[in-house]
């Protein structure tokens, strides 16, 4: 059956094309497996709680903007009265009632890694679809200063600040010389958007809807992570063609649902660490259904994704098994007023058998962060730039510098192939079970052989995660991170001139640079690293019989290397194998926009050497070490790296890089 919804009908109907409902959760409220919601173009300002789910893929429930990204679903109201103060302050008055049973105007921003020291709320003040930001005090509305910690440091001149008059809540707003009762000004009141009360509701889709401004709350692994949109622990859903913006803390969820037993407990009860309630949570989560046959497989394509305070995406367990590909995903966290662990364009723990696909990634405090199990995980084909601080930003975040890919305390396999990786950080490694083949690396890579233990100053406290069966969510073992068990085939880097504000940070936090901050392109930090030889060859009968210690089971893992260019003083590691380290030429690139599209100019080709390069195999590649899976598709089927970046076929003897051929200009624009 189609249902039809029309916020703009003169009464509201039966739900029928002649006569539809005003509001969507009321087609939400009784569709059922096969059913097809028509949404036309308007403003819904209404939270969405779907109450069915479809059977399988064939019988869907399916939510569809009658116009692409015109039927609106907001977490927001408009504001209007606003009384003038002094200056460019004005307040308004907001009856609490509005808000029912969940005020954000009250509600802190809390829980597991959360760091930020000042009381955010989840509310939120908008002026003309802008966030303004929050102040802890009128004086500080009144006379605002810049504050450089944001990417936007004149946008931190529009301030708000709230408190509770009785049964009111009180906002001042310095608007800058604005009138507000002029403007659009807006306030989210809505936790979520588009999201179950309840766990199980599978097999949704979503499209071509815009979905923004609500009052979200922070979204940890050891939490239920909510989200403005998501699935909220269930199976199959499609979300596609949206634009997801404004949430507070995180756009889409693919996360956790509540566990009583586990929800913030290292903040809440303090006496077990976050990384023990973490393990918890998962085993918890593997007795009460979480399987392949239960949760995840969901897809999100062609999204636009940004301006959110904690993550585009997030996830924890719930994501397994899913697509995410041809989104746009930036300006994630550019506020700096939420500082904490589980911030990111995408942030994802467990990230089993997932696909991050031909997306964009840029200006978000740290492009994609992948936590735990990256096991079976594959990015492929994104570009990432501008990932970094700007020049000139404070960074107090705790989030070290940014970069465009973090993967942590993981046993792999974790494939990144075919990437353009231009941040002047390219990767943050504090993990295992890697391989990079055919990228395009412009940035460092830091944290190599760092970042895995727990904090202990006296004790160890290593970091013990777990690796599960292949392509399954059953959990095979646990262990902590040894480093290395690293492969990197026919990549090219190429070191860019680091900005000063990068360089003095490095030197303010991290003096001795070269494993944590590290700022020189290459495999440099893997300095050190046996190869598979040395390492393997020290466990015989004699040597582990032997009462001589067993240090070598904890010792860092091999590196594997072949076909790797580096240009402009990049460095190999000092174990390098069949590399070419070009000295004579120095080489350039350049992202361009025009009419909508994105161009990559190079001269790098011009300088390209001649190189004998393997065409890399799942076969080639081995096995990630601690779960003994190989790098390979999702169904097990072997990969052959024969398509590039733009989908052409490699020749046998390939070109190092994501390119199959030499270009100069070349269109890397990804429909959005």
């Amino acid at each position: 059956m189609i249902y039809y919804v029309s916020a703009n009908a003169k009464i509201n109907g039966w739900g029928t094309k002649e006569s539809p409902f005003k509001t969507i959760r009321e087609a939400a409220g009784i569709a059922v497996a096969g059913d097809e919601i028509i949404v036309a173009p308007g403003i819904y300002r209404e939270y969405v709680n779907p109450v069915n789910g479809g059977t399988d893929n064939d019988h869907r429930i399916i939510y569809r903007s009658q116009e692409p990204l015109a039927a609106v679903i907001t977490g927001a109201e408009p504001v209007k009265g606003w009384k003038h103060c002094e200056g460019n302050v004005w307040m308004a008055r907001v009856p609490n009632t509005l808000f029912g049973n969940y005020n954000p105007y009250t509600t802190v921003i809390s829980g597991d890694w959360y760091f930020s020291p000042d009381p955010a709320h989840t509310g939120e003040v908008y002026l003309n679809g802008k966030a303004m930001y929050e102040s802890f005090s009128l004086e500080d509305i009144k006379n605002p200063v810049m504050d450089y910690r944001s990417w936007d440091p004149e946008g931190t001149l529009y301030r708000w600040y709230t408190c509770q008059s009785g049964d009111f809540t009180e906002i001042y707003a310095n608007f800058q010389g604005a009138d507000p009762n002029c403007e659009n000004v807006e306030i989210n009141v809505r936790r979520n958007c588009f999201y179950p009360d309840k766990t199980g509701v599978n097999y949704i889709t979503l499209s071509g809807f815009t979905v923004r401004q609500a009052a979200t709350t922070w979204a940890p692994p050891t939490a239920e992570q909510e989200g403005m949109v998501g699935p909220h622990w269930s199976k199959g859903w499609i979300i596609e063609n949206c634009e997801i913006s404004h949430s507070r803390c995180s756009g889409i969820s693919l996360g956790k649902y509540l566990q009583p037993e586990n929800e913030n407990k290292w903040t809440t009860r303090f006496f077990k660490d976050g990384t023990q309630t973490e393990r918890d949570a998962i085993c918890q989560a593997q007795r009460e259904g979480w399987t392949k046959e239960n949760i995840g497989s969901h897809i999100i394509r062609g999204c636009n994704i940004h301006d959110c305070g904690q993550t585009g995406i997030v996830g924890h367990l719930g994501c397994v098994f899913s697509i995410i590909e041809d989104n746009h995903i930036h300006h994630i966290n550019n506020m700096q007023d939420l500082g904490g662990a589980e911030i990111g364009g995408i942030k994802l723990h467990a990230a089993i058998d997932v696909i991050i696909r031909r997306n964009h990634f840029h200006h978000c405090t740290r492009g994609l962060w992948l936590d735990w199990q990256a096991q079976g995980t594959r990015v492929t084909g994104n570009l990432f730039h501008d990932n970094v601080p700007p020049e000139g930003t404070i960074i107090s975040n705790g989030l070290a510098l940014g970069e465009d890919i973090f993967i942590e305390v993981s046993h792999g396999p974790t494939l990144v192939d075919n990437n353009l990786l231009l941040s002047a950080c390219a990767c943050r490694l504090s993990t295992q079970g890697l391989a990079f083949v055919h990228n395009l690396i412009a940035g460092s890579f830091t944290w190599v052989g760092n970042g895995t233990d727990n904090g202990g100053v006296n004790l160890p406290t290593p970091r013990y995660t777990p690796y599960h069966v292949p392509h399954r969510t059953e959990i095979a073992g646990f262990m902590t991170i040894l480093h290395g068990d690293a492969r990197f085939y026919n990549n090219i880097f190429v070191q860019q001139p680091v900005p000063d504000g990068i360089k003095d940070q490095v030197t303010k936090d991290h003096a001795d640079g070269l494993n944590q901050c590290n700022l020189i392109c290459g495999t440099k930090p893997y300095d050190g690293y046996p190869d598979a030889k040395t390492y393997f060859g020290q466990f015989t009968y004699e040597t582990v019989t032997a009462h001589t210690g067993k240090d070598f089971y904890y010792d860092h893992l091999p590196v594997y290397s072949g076909g790797n260019v580096y240009f402009n003083g990049a460095q190999p590691y000092d174990g390098e194998r069949d590399f070419c380290q070009v000295t004579d030429a120095a080489v350039n690139f350049e992202l361009k926009e025009a009419d909508g599209r994105i161009y990559f100019d190079t001269d790098l080709y011009d300088h390209m050497p001649d190189m004998d390069t393997i065409l890399v195999t799942t076969g080639y590649l081995g096995e990630a070490f601690e779960p003994e899976q190989k790098f390979e598709a999702p169904d097990g089927t072997p990969i052959i790296f024969d398509t590039d970046y733009c989908g052409e076929k490699r020749k046998m003897i390939p070109l190092p890089g994501p390119f199959a051929g030499s270009v100069k200009s070349i269109d890397i624009f990804r429909k959005i």
